[in-house]
Formats: structure tokens, C-alpha cells, sequence
């Protein structure tokens, strides 16, 4: 069985692969706050990347060191095949939950 994302992996997964070649911790972050409104420290955007890469959803690697002087090189990340294949199983199956949901049951709330 395939594992499935969480919140937060899903969350961190769609901001690497909407950010491309640019996609590392600092940039996620500001994805999601951008998209979402919420807000994640660094620190959890490395730990959940580690697990996706556990999980073989992501690739990270060193990039080239920053310009400025003494710039330091960023881990970037790179959305794997299985990475999109998750993203694409998450997508059916919330379409699927949504489409069943009839409009009047959430305005009867």
C-alpha cells in the first residue's frame, strides 16, 4: 500500500513542485504562507522534507553558493516521479470527496 501525505507533506510537496528550480525550505515556506496564510517555521519544512525524501517523493541536492560574499549554497529540491504520482492520487481522491458533497448540505450548516 502507498503512503499517504498529511497535511503538512501535502502542503510542502505542492509548494516544491509549483516552485520548480527554486524550490528549497525558504521558498516553500513562503509558498505555502503566501497561498495558505499559515505559517511554518524552517525547521518543520526540514523535517517533512526529510521524510519525503525517505519516502522517495523528493530529491534535495546543494546548489551553487549564493553570489554575495561568503553566500552559503542551498539545499534544493526537486519534486520526484512518485512525488508527482502522490499529488496526483491525493488530487482523485479529494475531487471524489468533493464531488459527492451536494452544495445545499454545506450551506445547511
Amino acid at each position: 500500500m502507498q503512503d499517504k501525505l498529511g497535511e503538512l507533506e501535502l502542503y510542502v510537496l505542492l509548494a516544491a513542485a509549483s516552485l520548480g528550480d527554486d524550490a528549497y525550505a525558504v521558498s516553500i515556506a513562503r509558498e505555502i504562507h503566501e497561498q495558505t496564510g499559515r505559517r511554518i517555521h524552517r525547521a518543520t519544512i526540514y523535517v517533512t522534507l526529510q521524510r519525503l525524501e525517505k519516502k522517495g517523493l523528493v530529491a534535495s541536492y546543494l546548489g551553487e553558493p549564493l553570489p554575495q560574499r561568503g553566500g552559503k549554497a542551498r539545499r534544493l529540491v526537486q519534486v520526484q516521479p512518485a512525488g508527482i504520482a502522490a499529488l496526483e492520487r491525493t488530487r482523485t481522491a479529494l475531487s471524489r470527496l468533493w464531488l459527492r458533497l451536494d452544495r445545499r448540505q454545506l450551506e445547511a450548516r
